[in-house]
């Protein structure tokens, strides 16, 4: 049991070395990552080169899928393509195969030293994220050794012998096994290096072993369309045509699997290496051919899985891509996306507003719906954010994480205030027949286009963290300010006046002016980030500029 065990954490480690590789190679290459994918899908060749190339970066077709699927869920990239690159993947993923399994074991310990060296003396740089990835595939070729020791004692062990002796003659079982393999340790890659782990021993015959590999990268797909199940239906065909290729391939092969080990058989070269080199073939040769199918695929993928109308599609976030967390820079610029998006939504809301406020009252329920909508994009920005680790955030994306939250929380908070204002318009003045005076709404029509013009120029600044906007935007905050308690003493003056309309208004003036106000004060808070940078900036320059004090 202890030793079953052992093959187990083994495994486990090699999963784990491969996260730890993909999210290092992610975390610094992101971006160039996402650029190469995205820019590459005019031609058919490179499409698939650039596939294999980033595959063999983050150790993983899977994370490529993954990347590859956000990419046409957003509408970035075509279908046709996107299911190129995934072949391309496929490809990628056996060339690593044959490259794990040469002779490495003196790298291991030196990759885990040095790569622990940089990630804990220059955690937050690119040298520590680097250092991540040093880890990371010393972990993989560690494991690779822990499982050939592993598995060595379990294939001696006689009921190991017959369980697998039950996967003798039938293809269909022995692919389903091997497809099961993949999907529990969530990696065709590390079911394929346990086969060949297998068939090194002599626990397997090198017929199992091939239809184990098959079946392996039948696995590695359905893999792929359970991690695409939330996604919507673009992002769910290409996990659909990634699975059908690899069906495809399943069919072809599996009926002349007998004399094809027959064949192999007579090369002379032991049975792990056939295994790998089978892997490394049947996919490139599969892929290559399957290449000029990509269009025909794409359309059947658009057959089977037809667009669902979305009732309201400002209900559900559109930027916040799960697929960038390993990414902290793409995340965050994701989370900023669905922030003006949110703030978007606050403008509207305002416009509504302000028709309530001159007779429009049947606006009134469409601010209350656009207020939820608000709150659905505040929770689904902060849980977003939640899951980027801030340890391992450099203090420009710290700082970035805390103004995105903030900016968030604000238009909020906006968004209820604004809602309340309608609730007051309807039911105080015109549920009562009450109307403002002209003077009156005169100034709140004033103030509201000032408030609009802020709200903009919030968003503006929270973009660009522009020095310049972000002082006109405190300036026009104190304008506001002075504006708003200007109006306030001139309502009081027609009270004095005793002028009915504004008698039999004057809670409800009065209160809009403070909700104004405290508008005004949550879009303007933004532009206090940028001018505290500025200022801590001149500080450390002042500070380099003393003697003795200089870094």
């Amino acid at each position: 049991m202890l030793t079953l065990l052992h093959l187990l954490s083994a495994v486990s480690l090699l999963v784990w070395g491969t996260h730890i590789v993909r999210t290092g190679i992610m975390r610094v290459f992101g971006a160039n990552l996402r650029r190469v994918l995205s820019s590459s899908v005019e031609k058919k060749p490179l499409a698939f080169v650039s596939g294999i190339g980033v595959t063999a970066l983050v150790q993983s077709s899977n994370a490529t899928a993954l990347l590859v699927t956000s990419f046409v869920a957003q509408g970035l990239v075509a279908l046709s393509p996107a299911l190129v690159i995934i072949l391309g993947a496929d490809v990628g993923t056996a060339l690593m195969a044959r490259v794990l399994t040469f002779d490495l074991s003196w790298l291991s310990p030196l990759l885990i030293f040095v790569g622990v060296s940089f990630f804990l003396s220059r955690k937050q740089t690119r040298a520590g994220q680097m250092g991540r990835v040093g880890i990371g595939l010393g972990l993989i070729l560690l494991a690779l050794e822990l499982i050939v020791s592993a598995a060595t004692p379990i294939t001696q062990a006689s009921g190991v012998k017959v369980l697998f002796s039950s996967l003798t003659g039938d293809t269909i079982l022995d692919a389903l096994t091997g497809a099961v393999f993949a999907i529990i340790s969530y990696s065709s890659l590390a079911a394929v290096l346990l086969t060949a782990t297998l068939a090194a021993t002599g626990v397997i015959s090198l017929k199992v072993s091939l239809c184990l590999v098959i079946g392996a990268n039948l696995g590695s797909g359905i893999l792929a369309m359970i991690n695409a199940s939330k996604q919507n239906a673009a992002g769910r065909r290409v996990a659909l045509g990634s699975l059908l290729f690899k069906l495809i391939g399943c069919v072809i092969v599996l009926p002349f699997i007998g004399p094809l080990t027959g064949l192999l058989a007579k090369i002379g070269i032991p049975d792990e290496e056939l295994v790998i080199y089978f892997h490394v073939f049947y996919n490139l040769i599969r892929c290559l051919a399957l290449v000029p199918m990509a269009g025909m695929m794409a359309r059947i993928c658009e057959l089977w899985i037809a667009d669902m109308p979305e009732d309201d599609p400002r209900l559900r976030p559109r930027h916040l891509d799960v697929s960038a967390i390993d990414t902290p820079t793409l995340a965050l610029a994701n989370a900023a996306r669905e922030t003006l998006r949110m703030g978007d939504v606050v403008e509207h809301m305002l416009i509504l507003q302000h028709e309530v406020m001159h007779g429009k009252i049947t606006n009134d329920r469409e601010v209350r719906r656009l207020d939820d909508d608000v709150d659905v994009l505040y929770t689904a920005i902060k849980l977003y954010l939640a899951q980027i680790h801030k340890e391992d955030l450099g203090e420009d994306d710290s700082r970035r994480w805390a103004e995105i939250i903030e900016m968030a929380l604000n238009l909020e908070q906006a968004g209820d205030i604004i809602e309340r204002m309608t609730g007051d318009i309807t039911a105080k003045s015109h549920d009562t027949r009450r109307a403002f005076s002209a003077e009156g709404l005169g100034e709140l029509d004033n103030l509201h286009e000032k408030l609009v013009d802020n709200l903009r120029l919030s968003l503006s600044v929270f973009l660009s963290n522009d020095l310049t906007s972000a002082k006109r935007l405190r300036r026009s905050k104190h304008r506001f300010r002075l504006l708003d308690r200007r109006y306030a003493h001139a309502h009081v003056d027609r009270l004095h006046q005793h002028n009915v309309q504004s008698i039999e208004t004057s809670s409800l003036h009065l209160g809009l002016l403070g909700d104004m106000k405290r508008l005004n004060s949550l879009f303007c808070a933004v532009a206090y980030n940028v001018l505290d940078k500025d200022e801590k900036d001149d500080e450390r320059e002042e500070l380099d500029d003393v003697p003795g004090l200089a870094k």
